[in-house]
């Protein structure tokens, strides 16, 4: 058993936690497990990337190509990683942009999601939520890190097993 796991966002989106969350959950079923993290700017709204690699792995970066899932907590940060899918792979994001500062003084355009999702979609198994709205309704919108790893735990990507 393997699984290449990329968890994407913007930096404050809980990209970090989630992916460490997943890694933890995966060591308690016995699972060889190695998360990596690139944060860079994050802190001040910049992307943020982990990778989650579970079972017969011996390092912690996956190949281009090779994703079983790729999580988005921002639409366009999964354009971003989406060399890392494949036709197979499930594509998780938030159906909430993050607009960068650079849209936000007019410098440039945020495509439309419509042009996002037919993006992302030629690459694999799109699945858009509006993480935002359940994870208000289940009592805090910082929680839709925790809505989308919901997702990935719905998409039968995983095959974790607990004794």
């Amino acid at each position: 058993m393997k699984n290449n796991i990329i968890f994407t966002g913007v930096g404050g989106q809980g990209v970090i936690t989630v992916a460490n969350i997943l890694g933890k959950a995966a060591l308690k079923t016995g699972e060889k497990v190695y998360v990596s993290e690139v944060h860079g700017m994050a802190q001040r709204g910049g992307s943020v990337n982990c990778t989650v690699r579970i079972g017969d792995v011996y390092g912690p970066l996956v190949e281009k190509g090779t994703a079983d899932a790729i999580v988005s907590t921002e639409p366009i940060e999964a354009l971003r990683y989406i060399h890392y899918s494949n036709k197979k792979t499930k594509i998780i994001t938030d159906t909430n942009p993050v607009i960068p500062f650079t849209v936000s003084v007019g410098t440039v355009k945020y495509p439309s999601l419509e042009i996002v999702f037919d993006e992302l979609n030629k690459f694999g198994e799109l699945y858009t939520i509006n993480a935002n709205e359940i994870a208000i309704k289940a009592g805090n919108i910082l929680t839709k890190n925790i809505v989308l790893l919901g997702a990935l735990a719905a998409s039968n990507v995983l095959q974790l097993e607990s004794d």
